[in-house]
């Protein structure tokens, strides 16, 4: 396993990384999980990304029973806050009390003394973004937190968030979470992928393989009756971008992959860590063996050949 720094902070982080969103506490069963999480740490993998609001604090609650046996000293567990949680019209947002709440639940759901990474999972227009950064910055000196970080920003929106946190002295922002891959690369045109990379922010990219398209499976005649496309309760967002153009972009995918002797996954998530800005991707599996091939990934450097070829693709 390869591992980046955060970003210009100290803490370093494995290029691949296992993501919980629609998968622990409710989409794999706990043996499975398990099964899968110790496997992800016996081969390298250091960081584990989850939500409060995934499957409502039961992705958090797993991650806290199942790293346990871990020493906590060689993990970078990653949570985020925003999200709805409940009725309670103040039981979400990025308010300082709701930060505060939050980061207080994750702890006990994760069975920590201390959260690696807290992340804004996405901005919030109705608090203003200076109690934002001072509630993060209150976590970093009580300890509660290491490290803050940002999800699904824009480049105006960072750039106004490290420039308050300079003014009045506070942690800035370490890391950006954003969609990325070769079928969403709005980051590369918008500003955010530049601006980070100026500024020392790492990202950490969500979703890499395309909610699983750019793995290929979809491609077969006949997909896997237990893949997300089949998932009736999850498949919303494989469904909105199941089309035929993509798919059809996915087959020549496949083929580049099958020319140089790698998987399409393995071509997809190298592709994306081409990017020295890139610190990790986030990878999720419901199988060991997606896993498994999702690991080779961290090995491979491609050509300038295969990366224009897949330019002129996507």
């Amino acid at each position: 396993m390869k591992y980046r720094k955060l970003g210009n902070c100290g803490v370093k982080v494995s290029v691949i990384s296992i993501g919980s969103w629609l998968t622990f506490g409710g989409g794999v069963d706990n043996n499975s999980g398990k099964e899968i999480l110790h496997y992800a740490f016996d081969k390298g993998i250091n960081l584990f990304d989850t939500a409060d609001v995934y499957n409502f604090g039961e992705a958090e609650k797993f991650l806290g029973r199942n790293l346990k046996r871990f020493r906590r000293q060689d993990l970078v567990i990653a949570t985020k806050c925003f999200g709805k949680m409940s009725a309670n019209i103040n039981d979400r947002g990025l308010s300082r009390k709701h930060v505060i709440e939050s980061a207080e639940k994750s702890l006990r759901n994760l069975k920590t003394d201390y959260i690696d990474l807290l992340q804004c999972h996405r901005y919030d227009h109705e608090t203003p973004l200076e109690e934002t950064c001072r509630a993060f910055n209150t976590l970093i000196e009580q300890g509660k937190i290491l490290y803050w970080g940002i999800s699904e920003w824009s480049r105006e929106e960072i750039e106004n968030a490290v420039n308050l946190c300079v003014k009045f002295n506070l942690h800035k922002p370490v890391c950006n979470q954003p969609q990325y891959n070769l079928l969403s690369r709005g980051i590369e045109s918008n500003g955010v992928l530049d601006y980070c990379r100026n500024n020392g922010i790492g990202l950490i990219v969500w979703s890499p393989l395309a909610q699983g398209l750019l793995t290929g499976k979809y491609n077969k005649k006949k997909s896997e009756k237990d893949s997300r496309l089949n998932d009736k309760k999850n498949n919303v967002f494989i469904k909105s971008i199941a089309t035929e153009e993509n798919l059809a972009k996915t087959a020549e995918l496949v083929k580049i992959a099958e020319e140089n002797g790698i998987s399409a996954s393995n071509l997809a998530l190298a592709w994306c860590l081409r990017h020295e800005t890139i610190s990790s991707t986030i990878t999720s599996a419901t199988k060991l063996k997606q896993l498994k091939d999702n690991i080779n990934a961290s090995e491979i450097q491609l050509s300038d050949e295969v990366i224009n070829k897949l330019d002129l693709i996507f």
